[in-house]
């Protein structure tokens, strides 16, 4: 089978507006039937650590300097050291060349595909960047702005919310420059295991292409720890100049330490690739500030602040499998903070969405608006609702038991 691609049309892929611009185009001048609870945006709502205001202080004064594109040694040592001591890495990352700071993982998703291209100068004109269709809209732009061909590949169930590798052939994998993928998968809270993980690696060392992994919502999971790709890659072997070869994981302070104000994430793995990419971004990208990176160096030096931050999480998910597994079946995945439920039962997404908060005041994204509709009019998301859970407890508890209500009435 040949995925459906978009065929070359400069911002194919591109949605025309984000989704909870859509959103609020589609709710707009309707009156919520209760008080209104959102529970649209996946925005961390949990505290802060506790040491955030004290580091912050501690290195105001460094906000007159200019940070180096590459980030401090500290930073470059605490991320090491997290990579190591969270995949048992054995200490392969490169310090020196395999760690670098970003403003948010979001800033080096968007710009990462242009490296790639330029990195792997391959002969197509427009180059092909995969994505997985639901997506993170930034994965889209990333393809934009590298002036590439995106090619969605829908994440269903059947799948495990994953982009289907049996689904590419070799044409397709060699011109591709770049793979986004994200694990747990966004907005679903899927996995991929240490297989899949394995297989992409060796796709695309084979055909010369790049993987950006999205793992921004790795400390986020209910029981047992996601596995990473940068583990998949030390089980295949190599040095620390070659086993991340080709791959690029990303992630930052935002999920993990309800840090998502202060955009400080990093991108870690291949060595040359990161390098080449410094001396681009030397040119090109914001630094990150200094008093931001020791904010980063004790983040990810605690993990008391994120077993918690966690703990909470949980918490909601237990009380959305109670209120809204009678109703629905299993609702908890594996990983993340949304809940994506099927609501073929009552309707596409968003005529779902449209009626809970004309009737409910419960603000949900569809489906629909976090995927891309494929050239024969279907979309992988038209059958879904997000739900974020990132509320307090008792507001969470209030929405879900709002939302069971009405699927019970309506059923």
């Amino acid at each position: 089978m040949t995925p459906r691609s978009s065929q070359y049309r400069r911002g194919a892929a591109l949605p025309s507006s984000n989704p909870f611009q859509r959103l609020a185009t589609l709710i707009e001048g309707t009156a919520p039937g209760m008080d209104p609870i959102v529970m649209s945006i996946g925005e961390p709502q949990h505290a802060m650590p506790e040491f955030t205001a004290r580091v912050l202080n501690e290195n105001i004064a460094d906000f007159r300097r200019y940070p180096p594109i590459t980030g401090t040694p500290d930073f470059r040592n605490a991320i090491a050291g997290w990579l190591d001591r969270r995949y048992n890495l054995g200490g392969l990352i490169d310090r020196e060349k395999g760690v670098l700071p970003l403003n948010g993982s979001r800033e080096g998703l968007s710009f990462g595909a242009i490296a790639a291209r330029d990195q792997l100068a391959k002969d197509d004109e427009h180059p092909i960047v995969i994505l997985p269709n639901p997506f993170y809209q930034t994965y889209a732009a990333a393809a934009h702005v590298a002036d590439a061909e995106a090619l969605l590949l829908d994440a269903t169930a059947e799948h495990h919310f994953l982009p289907d590798l049996d689904s590419l052939d070799a044409e397709t994998l060699d011109r591709t420059v770049a793979f986004y993928v994200a694990s747990p998968t966004n907005p679903e809270g899927y996995l991929a295991d240490i297989a899949y993980w394995t297989r992409l690696i060796k796709l695309a060392r084979k055909h010369r292409f790049y993987i950006f992994a999205d793992e921004c919502y790795s400390e986020i999971y209910r029981e047992t720890p996601p596995v990473g790709i940068l583990e998949a890659a030390k089980a295949l072997g190599g040095d620390a100049s070659t086993v991340f070869d080709k791959i690029i994981v990303l992630n930052s302070l935002s999920k993990r330490s309800n840090l998502a104000g202060l955009r400080c994430g990093f991108a870690a793995g291949d060595p040359e690739f990161l390098s080449r990419w410094a001396k681009f971004r030397g040119l090109a990208a914001p630094q990150v500030p200094l008093p931001n990176q020791a904010v980063a160096v004790a983040a990810y030096n605690d993990e008391t602040h994120v077993i918690e931050n966690r703990r909470l999480y949980n918490e909601k998910f237990e009380v959305a499998e109670r209120l809204l597994g009678p109703l629905v079946g299993k609702v908890t995945p594996e990983a993340g903070f949304f809940l994506w439920l099927d609501v073929s039962r009552w309707g596409d997404s968003v005529k779902v969405t449209r009626d809970l908060w004309a009737d409910t005041g419960v603000k949900v994204v569809p489906g629909a608006y976090l995927a891309s509709d494929q050239p024969d009019g279907s979309n992988p998301g038209r059958n879904y609702i997000r739900v974020g859970l990132c509320a307090p407890l008792e507001t969470t508890e209030t929405a879900l038991q709002r939302l069971a209500t009405w699927l019970g009435d309506k059923a």
